[in-house]
């Protein structure tokens, strides 16, 4: 009976961990019972048994009212982690932030001061004060298209004032923050396609922009990317390798680069047009007083040549034409003088060269030049007028010299208005020739004859 009792103290304890109290009235106590299906039901009860009262004990009532106490070996004896989400106080754990893949504090997302900095993706500036906030406007920097179509029209301004100063503050005020070189850059290519005088203005330009907007090291990147694109530059002004060279040596001369510069961009293996380039500012750099030469490397500016000298050029570049009859040349050679203010030079030395000629084919050469030149505009009506002007003031001295002077200058004049560049109220000026006077000596007895 002693197995039938553990037996049944097993089944009351399942009972019990099932919800069920059995006291000492129960059928267990009066009826007997099979050992056999006992056996079978204690087996299979006992799976159940350990595993319910795995951390709990049970409290059964024995025969005779007795209560048994059914102490089972638990697991996990020495485990105290709570499993419950509460602190042994009752406080939620972590303050409900804990754990690995949680969301966080209730509330927490709110919290502006965990995104302070700009860079956290969770940063808001609408959330700050207004106090903190500074406002700063931001401009992005240009394309490199917009910045030449600027620089270009800078320089072709610069052209007409030749105010460095205004040149710098309006550079100055343009959008650049890196591409500094487009400076140098643009000023040269644009100045390939001018006369001398317009280099040497662009020359005296890059020198004094040197240390206020551009360094060295970004005039030297500006030579860089020129002499990497003379193949394309050659196209429009073929002597381009050439006087790129006279910048380059020029930008030295100013200090604005050292000379070791020509041998760093030989180093850098171009084409065979910059190797060009560079030979020619070597060579200008070497000669016997080539710094000094080098402050005039585009010549002397129209208005500061001596009169002489230009009286000098317009009577070979005269001779010239009448020799080779090449109009475009001599057209060539007066704009290369840059002396609008002095055509009518050129007027009275031209006419003075028919008068002297006597000659038909002098006259129409001249007549055919002084038509392209006004119809080209290079020559004003004003300068033409001015030179025939002193054509007549001089013309009795001229008579002394060639005394059919009034004759052949009348028969030029007669083509000149022909051809459409003179008006017929220009014969009016022409002087008319007054009687000379005669000394006695000449066979009145040494005294003057009346005219």
């Amino acid at each position: 009976m002693a197995e039938v009792d553990d037996a049944v103290i097993d089944v009351v304890a399942s009972e019990v961990i099932n919800g069920c109290t059995i006291t000492g009235d129960s059928d267990y106590s009066d009826k007997a019972v099979d050992p056999t299906s006992v056996e079978m039901r204690v087996k299979r009860k006992a799976k159940r048994l350990a595993k319910s009262l795995s951390r709990d004990s049970g409290i059964v009532n024995g025969h005779g009212g007795t209560a048994t106490v059914v102490q089972l070996k638990r697991r996990w004896k020495n485990n105290r982690k709570s499993r419950n989400g509460f602190t042994k106080r009752g406080e939620i754990k972590k303050g409900g932030a804990g754990g690995k893949g949680v969301w966080g504090k209730l509330g927490e997302e709110s919290d502006i001061d965990a995104a302070i900095d700009i860079k956290d993706p969770n940063y808001d500036s609408d959330l700050l004060d207004d106090d903190n906030i500074v406002l700063r406007e931001i401009t992005p920097e240009s394309s490199d298209e917009e910045l030449k179509n600027s620089i270009t029209f800078n320089i072709l301004e610069y052209y007409e004032h030749g105010d460095t100063d205004e040149a710098a503050m309006t550079l100055s005020e343009l959008n650049i923050v890196s591409k500094w070189h487009l400076i140098t850059q643009v000023a040269v290519e644009v100045a390939l396609e001018h006369k001398p005088s317009q280099r040497e203005m662009t020359s005296i330009l890059l020198s004094d922009l040197y240390g206020r907007l551009i360094k060295q090291k970004e005039i030297a990147q500006g030579f860089d990317v020129i002499l990497a694109n003379l193949p394309d530059l050659i196209l429009d002004t073929p002597d381009a390798p050439i006087v790129v060279g006279l910048f380059l040596a020029r930008t030295i001369a100013d200090d604005c680069l050292p000379p070791k510069i020509i041998d760093f961009f030989k180093e850098k293996n171009y084409s065979d047009l910059a190797n060009q380039a560079l030979i020619k500012a070597h060579n200008l750099l070497n000669i016997k007083h080539g710094l000094t030469r080098l402050d005039n490397v585009w010549g002397v500016g129209g208005s500061l040549r001596p009169v002489q000298y230009l009286v000098r050029q317009m009577n070979m570049l005269l001779d010239e034409y009448l020799c080779s009859g090449d109009l475009q040349e001599a057209i060539r050679c007066i704009l290369e003088l840059e002396v609008p203010h002095f055509h009518h030079e050129l007027v009275y030395e031209a006419v003075i060269d028919v008068i002297e000629a006597m000659n038909t084919h002098t006259e129409v050469s001249m007549c055919k030049l002084l038509k392209a030149l006004y119809d080209a505009i290079i020559i004003t009506p004003e300068m033409m007028n001015k030179g025939f002007d002193r054509v007549f003031d001089v013309l009795d001295d001229i008579s002394i010299d060639v005394p059919l002077a009034s004759a052949v200058l009348e028969r030029f004049l007669d083509k000149c208005i022909n051809a459409g560049f003179l008006q017929r109220d220009v014969l009016l000026k022409i002087p008319t020739r007054a009687s000379r006077k005669r000394y006695v000596s000449e066979g009145d007895g040494g005294r003057l004859k009346e005219a």
